[in-house]
């Protein structure tokens, strides 16, 4: 399209403006978040499907999977076979049920909860035993190992998804 083209196109929207019947105009809302607006024409990003089920977890069991700024607490051995007879109700895939208790156990927050003699809890937040001494190690060895990681790693290279 040409700008002689272009400015036609103008000129014969300025005039179907001007015959058209003024719109009502309606004032938007105060925007309540300091965040801008998405534009309407960006598509969603995906969900990971496991972030998702650990919300399902949390809205469904808020004792044993509390959210953050809440620490987290030690959960009962074999809570995995706890969950299976939810897997329908909560709309889970086995697989990603057992993706989203790794990954709730895996990270500093899940760590900082596992000392010696800590209670583990079962769905119902009820005690069901206690973190041995090797766990508290464990969980102690995790925390060291990402923490040399993270000092070895260059400042400006990228962090990884």
């Amino acid at each position: 399209m040409g700008f002689e083209q272009l400015a036609a196109l103008k000129e014969q929207l300025a005039k179907q403006a001007k015959a058209a019947p003024p719109a009502k105009t309606r004032r938007a809302p105060p925007k309540t978040s300091a965040r801008p607006a998405k534009p309407v024409n960006e598509p969603a990003k995906p969900v990971d499907p496991v972030l998702q089920a650990i919300a399902k977890l949390q809205k469904r069991f808020p004792q044993t999977f509390p959210k953050n700024p809440a620490p987290k607490v030690p959960l009962k051995i074999g809570i995995f076979e706890d969950l299976l007879p939810h897997v329908e109700e909560l709309a889970l895939t086995e697989p990603v049920m057992r993706d989203a208790i790794r990954t709730w156990c895996r990270g500093t927050r899940y760590w900082t909860c596992l000392v010696e003699g800590a209670p583990r809890v079962d769905l119902a937040g009820q005690e069901a035993g206690h973190a041995s001494k090797a766990d508290a190690d464990r969980a102690q060895q995790l925390q060291a190992r990402r923490a040399t990681r993270a000092q070895s790693r260059p400042a400006t290279a990228p962090k990884p998804n």
